[in-house]
């Protein structure tokens, strides 16, 4: 199998290549940009590598990988705007860059190229393709409205947290593995294995995102250090907090959290002082390697030779731990 570099510069090369062949029109400058920010390509190379385990030609996946990646694109085009965002991936948002309206149909525009990938797959392969895609369009726009329906919200429980990372987040990563399976025409039992593989590794994935908002460097991760409590999102360290402490700590953080006239860097350092102190960071990093075990531990129902299952597990720890 080849080496996990190889698979990145292989996309590189190719989403080169796309950008390349989009003409003049104003409405694909945004996309360009977008496209050429610093990224992980998480989504695209868990496609690449998902079609490794069944056929060697890598080639065969781009498409595919590259719908997952333009998609993927799209909605944190219109997250920024929804969540006002000046920074992504350590570069200025493009509903800033250009204006709101410019980033809306460009990102409409990025939607509809995302689809326009899969009709590089014959007829059987592309509607079984196209019914994964819709499905997990749907279930991201249904995890976005609970992201900000429980904005507003105290009295949250962490299984609708859960519920609402795996929609907005995981869902696109289980497809994106699975989408590899689907494309070599691989049996159902596979294809669930690979899906559950793609979402357990998602929501470790959404949960180490969590954790590196408040406990990450703001050079690494490409966004301000805190940026989830000044816009009051409940993520897993609120919940987990929630849980452990007692009526008056959960009352202090609530007051956080509400409090629109304090400093904003006074609040977080309050809330990283209330996580710190409660060993919240500690917990969270045990629900990131709980889901990741769970991820790995679906790679055994896969009908696969065992040195692949090997390779496919380093490339799990690989996403979990950023090296890469």
């Amino acid at each position: 199998m080849e080496g996990f570099k190889d698979h990145i510069n292989l996309f590189n090369g190719y989403i080169d290549n796309f950008i390349n062949d989009l003409n003049d029109n104003s409405v694909y400058e945004p996309i360009k940009y977008f496209l050429k920010l610093p990224s992980k390509r998480v989504r695209p190379i868990l496609t690449m590598i998902s079609s490794r385990l069944y056929n060697d030609d890598t080639d065969y996946a781009l498409s595919a990988a590259l719908a997952n990646e333009l998609f993927h694109n799209f909605t944190l085009i219109h997250d920024d705007i929804m969540d006002s965002s000046k920074i992504r991936r350590g570069n200025e948002t493009v509903h800033l860059k250009w204006n709101v309206n410019q980033a809306i149909l460009s990102g409409d525009a990025m939607q509809i190229l995302a689809y326009k990938c899969l009709e590089n797959y014959e007829a059987k392969i592309q509607k079984k393709l196209m019914e994964i895609f819709n499905d997990t369009a749907l279930k991201i726009c249904e995890g976005q409205q609970l992201d900000l329906e429980f904005e507003k919200e105290n009295e949250l429980k962490f299984s609708d947290y859960i519920q609402m990372i795996k929609y907005k987040t995981a869902v696109l990563l289980g497809s994106s593995v699975k989408m590899g399976g689907i494309i070599n025409d691989v049996n159902e039992t596979d294809l669930e294995s690979l899906y559950d593989i793609g979402l357990n590794l998602g929501l470790a994935f959404q949960i180490q995102d969590d954790y590196l908002d408040l406990f990450g460097d703001q050079n690494l991760i490409g966004k301000k250090i805190g940026g989830d409590i000044i816009k009051r999102k409940k993520t897993v360290m609120y919940h987990v907090f929630k849980e452990i402490s007692n009526e008056d700590d959960s009352l202090t953080l609530d007051q956080l959290y509400n409090d629109s006239n304090s400093d904003d860097g006074s609040k977080i350092q309050k809330v990283f002082d209330l996580f710190k102190n409660a060993n919240v960071d500690v917990k969270t990093k045990d629900l990131v390697k709980n889901y990741s075990t769970k991820a790995i531990n679906s790679l055994e129902n896969l009908n696969i030779v065992n040195d692949k299952k090997s390779e496919l597990i380093q490339i799990c720890n690989k996403l979990i731990s950023r090296d890469f």
